[in-house]
């Protein structure tokens, strides 16, 4: 209604003006019979609120359609009144929608491609790193070990890249089923006996009942259990260790959990550090942060319906929990 008024104010303002005109013309020039005149006025104004009243209940869904914004891109391709105003909005409409298709299907086409090209890039980088990683075995110390800390920097980096291309697919990328979360421990842990070596901080396993298994995904697990150690020992080197890998029940549902004794995260860090490329003051102080690792970990913890909790005082640790709900521990069933 408010944009029909404001579409015809200006008619309605030049009808006023002029019927004024004509009445103070009229009276100027003698003509004494006011009710005649005032009349003729009347039916001008009942002639102007008939057509108005006409155009409003003919246009109303049209004014409508102007006034209330789009939900989604197929309502540009609804009808409205077949009149040219309304014929020239909706094919003016499906122009922009075709346009708007085409270089959505252009940029998904761009986008492909460039991920495929990184997924090809990063698998093509790990057969130098392992000829890389074998040759420096043949060398002395402390090269051999300088070189393979450089060589596992750049492979973890690769993986970051690698998970973050896959996190597009999630859909047809994830399995699950269940996993026992002690082997899947053992496994991580394993896997980085060299970066615990290396870091001087080495890990103490408390589990208070064995057995658990969970359904879950376990591909995209021990990415998620790889990036707590990985933190949890990284943030520690000079000021402890030992981290803690804890694995208990808590009103049923099952707990995996990291705890460093190590720097800690600052108050102002705490709600950003699942935001992608976010590294805060102990990413900006330990200059191997990407910002990227927790980021794809609270992403896919989400998918996959976990839960994630964190606790942290500055200066004296923190801790990650990846939590279980009882649906998904199947120990409890």
């Amino acid at each position: 209604m408010k944009l029909f008024i404001r579409d015809h104010q200006l008619l309605i303002g030049l009808q006023v003006i002029q019927f004024g005109l004509v009445f103070l013309i009229v009276w100027l020039d003698g003509y004494q019979n006011i009710r005649g005149l005032l009349y003729a006025i009347f039916l001008g104004f009942f002639l102007l609120g008939g057509y108005l009243v006409y155009r409003y209940v003919t246009l109303s869904s049209f004014y409508k359609r102007l006034e209330k914004p789009l939900t989604s891109f197929d309502e540009s391709l609804q009808k409205t009144e077949q009149i040219p105003v309304a014929e020239a909005l909706d094919q003016l409409l499906k122009s922009q929608y075709r346009l708007y298709k085409s270089r959505i299907v252009e940029i998904e086409a761009r986008k492909e491609e460039h991920m495929t090209f990184i997924d090809l890039w990063v698998h093509q980088m790990k057969t130098p790193l392992s000829v890389i990683e074998l040759t420096a075995q043949n060398l002395d110390e402390p090269e051999s070990s300088n070189i393979r800390e450089e060589t596992e920097r750049i492979k973890t980096g690769l993986n970051t890249v690698l998970y973050m291309a896959r996190l597009r697919t999630i859909e047809q990328d994830f399995r699950v089923k269940p996993v026992s979360l002690e082997n899947l421990i053992q496994e991580v842990t394993t896997d980085n006996k060299r970066f615990f070596i290396r870091h001087a901080v080495y890990p103490k396993l408390e589990i208070e009942r064995s057995g658990i298994k969970v359904e879950t995904d376990e591909k995209w697990l021990v990415f998620i259990m790889t990036q707590f150690i990985q933190n949890a020992v990284k943030y520690s080197t000079g000021k402890s260790g030992q981290i803690m890998i804890s694995l208990y029940e808590r009103d049923g549902s099952a707990i995996f959990e990291v705890t460093d004794f190590g720097i800690g995260i600052p108050k102002e860090d705490k709600k950003r550090i699942f935001n992608a490329f976010y590294t805060g003051e102990n990413g900006r102080r330990y200059r191997e942060s990407t910002g990227m690792g927790l980021f794809l970990v609270k992403e896919v913890t989400d998918y996959l319906k976990h839960g994630i909790e964190m606790e942290s005082i500055v200066g004296k640790g923190t801790t990650f929990r990846i939590i279980f709900s009882p649906a998904q521990n199947m120990t409890t069933m």
